[in-house]
């Protein structure tokens, strides 16, 4: 069994693997960068640290978050820390992964970053690789 924190974007629940999770929180301002990846909806500070702001609906190939979107879970991705906006939090509980099945066809962003799934009462959760949300331009430029 292994620890989840389950959270919803798009109105799915997702688990997210808690050796992911640095905290949760509420973000303050967002300030746009030019030129950023799609992906980025900005910088924000939060205790003392600049973190980028990651879009996760544009991230996944779907609708954009609200602008109104502060709910984050901070994760941190080869050494930076990014906030992925989420739309709700709920939870945090032991699951047993499993593998998703070969019949399983996941669209646009979700199947780069779908890991597996699990099962909370009948209801098949996705597993969601939170690295995997980080654009690759930024993953270079901090290698």
């Amino acid at each position: 069994m292994e620890l989840f924190l389950i959270a919803h974007i798009a109105g799915r629940g997702v688990a997210i693997p808690t050796e992911q999770v640095e905290s949760v929180v509420d973000l303050g301002d967002v300030v746009a960068v030019p030129r950023a990846a799609a992906s980025v909806r900005g910088l924000s500070a939060l205790r003392s640290r600049v973190m980028t702001v990651i879009d996760t609906g544009t991230a996944l190939g779907i609708e954009p978050m609200p602008a109104s979107s502060r709910r984050a879970v901070i994760t941190r991705v080869e050494g930076h820390h990014y906030a992925v906006l989420v739309d709700s939090l709920e939870d945090v509980a032991h699951f047993e992964p499993l593998p998703l099945s070969s019949g399983l066809a996941l669209d646009r962003g979700w199947s780069g970053a779908g890991k597996g799934l699990v099962d909370r009462d009948g209801d098949p959760l996705l597993i969601l690789d939170l690295s995997a949300l980080v654009p690759s331009a930024i993953k270079a430029l901090a290698a």
